[in-house]
């Protein structure tokens, strides 16, 4: 699924993926910044169908009512019969932002994919509203999703499976509790079986704030490791089997800490 076009005289919203295990408790910088981003009285809904928490959708709620939110409603979309609710779907047309929580990047694929929810999410992106999500919610943002894979720091044919996401940027491709999971090696494969975009490893408690201009701005206590294959020479994904080693050459890499950022368009680092 590609973005949705933007309307004259509107821009794009913010779309901010989250490494996952965010701050709550303490400053909660990153939920903070995601609230200011949605208006002065904002008005959040939350979508919890990657988890199997019950209380994962009530706990955010509390969460951002606590921290200023006007209100926050959670939006079980359980199965995929619930994404055409016209009750549902009146308050995702009406709300300043969403926030999509962690659990599993596949149900979330699986039950929102080519809904109303979907196509709703991506014309509100597109007219200037806010989309977070934490983990599964930080995966499924993209055009391709990593849907699972493998551990380790290198490379190998196999190593990880891409899904459809919800193409709010066919720039980027995300994957997140980066340095916690060590999953260097999947992104990489990633980046082999999709050399046109640009991979972000996002830790946990940190996130990038993608901008209208597509400049994001990393917030956090960790990093963000921007993989470029635009200047990749080698690629031997399709000649080995599934469990050997990939060369690649030519990649760049950029790790980027709190208040440094980066160029989706012009793919040049942005230093804090």
């Amino acid at each position: 699924m590609s973005p949705a076009l933007t309307s004259v005289g509107h821009q794009r919203g913010f779309i901010v993926p989250i490494g996952g295990a965010e701050d709550r408790v303490g400053e909660a910088q990153i939920l903070r910044r995601v609230l200011s981003l949605c208006g002065k009285h904002a008005s959040i809904a939350i979508i919890p169908t990657a988890s199997k928490k019950e209380d994962t959708g009530r706990n955010y709620q509390m969460l951002f009512e606590s921290l200023g939110a006007h209100s926050a409603h959670v939006l079980k979309f359980g199965e995929r019969e619930d994404c055409e609710d016209p009750l549902a779907l009146q308050i995702l047309a009406d709300c300043d932002g969403v926030f999509i929580t962690g659990g599993n990047q596949l149900r979330l694929s699986t039950t929102l994919g080519g809904t109303s929810v979907a196509r709703l999410l991506r014309r509100r992106n597109a007219d200037g509203m806010l989309i977070a999500g934490t983990s599964a919610g930080a995966a499924i943002i993209p055009e391709h999703m990593i849907a699972f894979g493998e551990e380790g720091p290198s490379p190998r044919a196999g190593m990880v499976a891409l899904a459809p996401g919800l193409g709010l940027s066919n720039k980027i491709m995300i994957d997140q509790h980066f340095r916690q999971r060590d999953r260097l090696g999947r992104l990489l494969t990633a980046v082999a079986l999709n050399p046109f975009a640009l991979a972000l490893g996002i830790d946990e408690d940190t996130a990038c704030f993608i901008g209208p201009d597509n400049v994001l701005e990393v917030v956090g206590s960790g990093s963000v490791t921007v993989i470029d294959p635009s200047q990749v020479r080698g690629n031997s994904l399709a000649e080995q089997e599934r469990t050997e080693a990939i060369t690649l050459t030519g990649l760049r890499l950029h790790v980027l800490t709190a208040h440094a950022g980066f160029d989706l368009e012009t793919r040049t680092p942005i230093s804090a």
